[in-house]
């Protein structure tokens, strides 16, 4: 089930005895989690009839023993497992002749209760019976990790859902900057749209000030003096990143650089003829930036991009001090900046 299945259902008051949501990816996980909280029983109701539970602090027996409570004055009793993927004993191990207490309890649930089991930063294996016990007896709710290509979109959606909406450079700013963490994404939107009425954009220059972006000092920045091979910005730039590195870490430097290499070898690969729209898909950027870097193909042949992209994948491995002698992170950056010009 999708995550807006799972809040459609609930907003309709369709409970299924038990919910368990995986994945990679906390944000879906905690948002199902809280809206649960809040909506599933009324205030009156929660006192006696919700029970918030950490899976450290338990093991699946007593996980057992507090499903199979019955509600007092109340419909339904909710019990919410958080960190459910620290719960001793949850996953009985495969050829085990002993009864599973916890997979019998999935095969026939309690019906007064929703048992919701938020199992973070990992998937549940596919391959064991309790996997396909859940998918057959409960609800399932896989929350996977965005790809970097995804996350401006979902970004300029997350706003426009709040009735607010943004410039494609500032979201595409956002994603560079704060990368696939929803969560922390999500946080720094909110914090921005606190600051616009409905009918205002987002701009660029809100999310240098707010999120503490430096205006002429940022990877799109970068992106701009690598494109038109401006020697002396880009190397200004990689003086400042070099001077700031907890703001710009070179180990998140050097792969926004690969990405941007990465895109132009694709323009590359897909020739001169097609329509800007079509390049922009294929590259993963808003059609506003594709211009950028069908000059920046321009500017570095597709043999010099694979020569690049070896540099980078080199600089990438002494960042982190393999196969080479421990240089400074700045010292590193300003080296592969030249190289990648020259």
């Amino acid at each position: 089930m999708s995550f807006q299945q799972l809040i459609g259902d609930l907003k309709k008051k369709i409970y299924a005895p038990v919910y368990f949501l995986h994945g990679d990816e906390s944000y879906y996980i905690d948002e199902a989690v809280n809206y649960m909280e809040e909506h599933i029983l009324s205030e009156s109701e929660r006192e006696f009839n919700q029970t918030i539970l950490y899976g450290k602090d338990i093991d699946a027996l007593s996980l057992i023993s507090y499903a199979k409570r019955y509600p007092m004055m109340s419909n339904y009793q909710l019990v919410i497992i958080k960190e459910a993927q620290d719960i001793r004993n949850l996953i009985s191990k495969e050829g085990n002749e002993k009864r599973d207490p916890f997979l019998e309890y999935i095969q026939k649930p309690t019906p007064t209760t929703i048992l919701v089991l938020a199992y973070k930063h990992k998937t549940l294996d596919k391959r064991t019976k309790l996997y396909k016990a859940i998918t057959k007896h409960a609800v399932m709710l896989e929350s996977k990790k965005l790809y970097d290509r995804e996350i401006s979109g979902w970004i300029t959606q997350y706003v426009l859902s709040h009735s607010h909406r943004i410039e494609a450079r500032a979201a595409m700013m956002m994603a560079e900057y704060l990368g696939n963490d929803l969560s922390k994404v999500a946080n720094e939107a909110d914090k921005l749209m606190l600051s616009v009425k409905p009918s205002e954009e987002i701009k660029v220059a809100m999310v240098e000030e707010k999120i503490g972006i430096s205006k002429d000092f940022n990877i799109f920045e970068m992106y701009s003096a690598l494109a038109t091979r401006n020697v002396y910005k880009a190397n200004l730039i990689a003086r400042h990143f070099g001077a700031n590195s907890k703001s710009n870490p070179i180990q998140q430097t050097i792969p926004s650089i690969y990405s941007f290499f990465n895109k132009i070898v694709t323009l590359h690969a897909l020739g001169p003829r097609k329509e800007k729209g079509e390049l922009a898909a294929a590259i993963g950027v808003s059609p506003y930036f594709v211009q950028e870097y069908i000059q920046a193909s321009q500017s570095y042949p597709l043999p010099v991009c694979m020569r690049n992209i070896g540099y980078i994948r080199d600089y990438d491995l002494r960042s982190k001090g393999v196969n080479a002698e421990r240089m400074e992170d700045s010292a590193l950056l300003k080296e592969l900046v030249y190289k990648l010009l020259h």
